[in-house]
């Protein structure tokens, strides 16, 4: 094993440096005018070192065979690999300095000639068995050579790259679980790549927080004028947006008896944290403090808050809230929004009527009727009900959204690493996951629109929810 031929190996350069110590350490031989006494010093020093020098060599031989027979034998454990399932590499010898296999994404890696992995659970068995092998039994998928970046110490560094798709795959899951990023009739929120070199983004923005004439664009006017009349200038205004990365991170303890079966680990790592990954990301959507972690519509500036009735029951959703909500959101984002809603709202939508003269119509009503699916549409646009608005009643309850005019930035995959040390007394591998995004609606205000009296209760905004209640 690495182990035994890394202990063989330090325990020859010691000898060697033993060796070279003993004989610098000879004395030199007694000059012409030396007594007696001096000259018979001198020989029992030289005996003496002579004695542990021949020891020291013995031993630095039977190291030499043990070594070579070593080296042969994993030579033949090399030629024995079947394809497919490992090969030597340029790195070290050592499984790991520190016992520790990080897996980085490598965005570049596209060589044609890597093997694909039947499955994810399929390559995470592959790293925790990598790091307790020689890198001939490593599993050649993991170190997929060529131009990666690495150099000759990716052996000893226990570097391993994962394919972009394995990296991918699992952050597209998340996305595919997560209503924020877009769905059947509305858009999410718009998804801004960061480059590998660069931790942050800078976005330019229109500084227009009103409608009016000589405020669009933040400053643009145009004139009518008479022929020859004299020309006044006017200027776009800008501001910037800069979101900044911050990490997502989960840790995950693996049993030596889930890492035998490949099929439950993928299952474990899936369905636990890349769902985890799915709602903690929608939750900082949705309700980010923005401080070390993405602003969330809840908290955001641009939030258009609809008060209530003024003789509206606790805990309820009348049509007068819902009329209001549509009325302010913004013209442009009417035909993408979608409604938000926490799941105890239904029993309000459910009864909610319009009244017709001296009866009424429901206002919902799910496609088909009540007999069909509950998901349908109010005002024409989805309801999607999620677990990360407030319970009813509460300021965030239902959200009218047009998810385009958030801004979210991420780089791309999860990065992992594992290291089978950290839980060694306890028989676990521990996996790590980081994820690193930020995000931000694009608005700074709501809007004033061109014809209003410049009330907040004409106020347009991509977002709008209801006031507690």
């Amino acid at each position: 094993m690495a182990s035994k031929l890394k202990q063989l190996q330090d325990r020859q350069a010691a000898l060697l440096n033993a060796l070279r110590q003993t004989s610098d350490a000879f004395p030199d031989p007694p000059s012409d005018t030396a007594d007696d006494k001096d000259r018979a010093a001198a020989k029992a020093k030289q005996e003496e070192l002579q004695a542990k020098y021949d020891a020291l060599k013995a031993e630095l031989d039977e190291v030499k065979v043990a070594l070579a027979r070593e080296q042969e034998l994993q030579e033949i454990e090399r030629e024995m690999i079947p394809a497919g399932s490992g090969g030597a590499t340029k790195g070290g010898d050592s499984a790991g300095g520190n016992g520790a296999v990080k897996i980085v994404d490598d965005p570049g890696q596209k060589k044609a000639d890597a093997a694909k992995w039947e499955s994810f659970g399929e390559q995470l068995r592959a790293v925790q068995l990598a790091a307790s092998q020689h890198p001939a039994q490593w599993d050649k998928r993991l170190v997929p050579s060529a131009a990666t970046g690495l150099s000759d110490a990716v052996g000893s560094e226990g570097l391993f790259l994962v394919g972009t798709d394995t990296s991918q795959e699992l952050i597209r899951y998340a996305f595919d679980n997560t209503q924020v990023f877009g769905g059947a009739g509305y858009a999410g929120v718009r998804r801004i790549p960061i480059s590998s070199t660069s931790n942050s983004v800078k976005i330019n923005a229109v500084n227009e927080t009103s409608r009016a004439t000589g405020s669009r664009w933040g400053g643009v006017q145009l004139y009518w004028i008479e022929t020859g009349g004299q020309k006044t200038g006017s200027k776009p205004d800008f501001r910037q947006i800069e979101l900044s990365l911050k990490k997502l991170i989960g840790l995950c303890y693996a049993t030596d008896e889930l890492l035998q079966d490949t099929v439950a680990l993928e299952a474990v790592i899936r369905e636990a944290y890349a769902s985890e990954f799915s709602f903690m990301i929608q939750d900082a959507v949705i309700n980010g403090s923005g401080s070390g972690q993405p602003l969330g519509i809840l908290n955001s500036s641009c939030l258009v808050t609809i008060a209530k009735e003024s003789d509206q029951v606790a805990k309820t959703i009348v049509k007068e809230n819902i009329d209001k909500m549509w009325t302010q959101m913004w013209p442009r984002g009417v035909a993408q929004s979608v409604w938000f809603i926490n799941q105890d709202c239904y029993p309000q939508l459910f009864s909610m009527t319009q009244d017709v003269g001296t009866g009424g119509m429901p206002v919902y009503l799910p496609p088909g009727g009540l007999s069909a699916s509950p998901f349908g549409t109010l005002m024409g646009r989805p309801v999607i009900p999620i677990e990360q608005c407030q319970t009813i009643g509460t300021k965030g309850d239902i959200f009218f959204c047009d998810l385009s005019e958030y801004l979210f930035a991420d780089k791309g995959g999860i990065d992992f690493a594992s290291s089978m040390h950290l839980r060694f007394d306890y028989d676990e591998t521990a996996f790590r996951f980081v994820y690193r995004a930020d995000g931000q609606p694009a608005w700074n205000a709501a809007l004033t629109p061109y014809k209003s009296a410049g009330a907040a209760a004409n106020k347009v905004s991509p977002m709008i929810t209801l006031a507690a209640r």
